[in-house]
């Protein structure tokens, strides 16, 4: 594809590229697979455009990203009940502003790669959320039903059904969800044995793609770095810059595929090689396999999943009518004091 030809799916034309997408995508509606077909969005992120915002404190699309997800979390519950066995709790909520990696509260971060020998060395910035992948693990292995894999592509973990296990972060390659204690419907059950928490992660900005508006990352980005589109549009564009650039992809083939390419002027092992794989801070291995395969406890979670995802709702139904016949009879007996 010549340049002059490329789509330019960017802040203004992609509504016109998607014109009537809640309809002709299904945006914000579950299933339970559409790899690969038309019906997908996808994202692209440039390389060779992103400058990482560096005249700005924060870059443009993670502060967008916080802007738009700063009222996601509900108050945290105080004291945060201590589970059992492992005693571990994860709690952000007093750490809300960092953003030099993933946390429940920063959706998105950018990874600066210092790359090259002497006299060749390139900064390179890499903007790193979730990759939305083709065949999710962490959506197949929930044992509550609550992490989906959108028709248009995006991944999306339903808190409200969340318990915190975390077995989506065991299996994801890039451990990409984060979990924040002391949320989520755990409290209601029994807090100190199941659950702990709410996994939290990009979910594409599901709510605004079903508004016809773009995600924040890519509506913010000053360079327009970030681009997203039809699956086979963004396919397009990746092949036709990579080739022009004599760079190369990431994201088409990695886990079995994803919604999210990477297009850069240097190698991904060469960016790999300037990450040391940190919690929060995923690296970018060329060779990533889907981690469910002969994990015998997950694999038998999976089974399980149905079952507790009814109950998981079913609890989660009946304490909301609970407490609505509760908050109804609170107001009735204050009408008659």
């Amino acid at each position: 594809m010549d340049k002059k030809d490329e789509i330019q799916i960017g802040r203004r034309s992609f509504l016109k590229v998607t014109a009537g997408a809640s309809v002709a995508f299904g945006l914000g509606r579950p299933e339970n697979s559409f790899a690969a077909t038309d019906r997908q969005l996808s994202t692209l992120i440039d390389l060779s455009l992103c400058d990482g915002c560096v005249d700005r404190k924060v870059p443009a699309c993670v502060g967008a990203c916080k802007e738009i997800n700063k009222d996601k979390i509900p108050p945290i519950t105080e004291p945060i009940p201590e589970p059992w066995p492992r005693k571990t709790i994860e709690d952000w909520s007093k750490k809300r502003e960092v953003f030099n990696r993933l946390t429940p509260y920063n959706f998105i971060y950018v990874h600066k790669a210092e790359t090259g020998g002497d006299g060749q060395k390139k900064t390179i910035f890499v903007p790193r959320r979730c990759m939305h992948c083709d065949n999710p693990a962490c959506a197949t292995i929930c044992p509550f039903s609550a992490n989906h894999k959108n028709q248009n592509g995006a991944v999306v973990i339903d808190q409200n059904l969340c318990f915190g296990g975390a077995k989506c972060r065991d299996v994801c390659p890039w451990e990409i969800p984060q979990r924040q204690s002391g949320v989520g419907i755990y409290l209601k059950i029994l807090p100190g044995f199941m659950g702990n928490g709410v996994m939290y992660k990009c979910d594409l900005c599901i709510e605004r793609l079903a508004a016809n508006k773009l995600p924040g990352c890519v509506e913010s980005c000053p360079r327009e770095a970030l681009l997203i589109g039809t699956r086979k549009a963004i396919e397009k564009i990746a092949e036709s810059r990579a080739g022009r650039m004599n760079g190369f992809i990431y994201g088409k083939t990695q886990n079995g595929g994803t919604s999210t390419l990477y297009v850069s002027p240097v190698s991904f092992e060469e960016i790999n090689r300037s990450m040391t794989k940190k919690p929060g801070q995923p690296d970018m291995k060329m060779d990533v396999q889907r981690r469910m395969a002969g994990t015998d406890p997950l694999a038998k979670a999976v089974l399980a999943a149905p079952v507790l995802g009814i109950i998981a709702a079913g609890v989660a139904g009946a304490w909301n009518r609970f407490s609505q016949r509760k908050e109804k009879a609170g107001k009735e007996g204050q009408d008659h004091g």
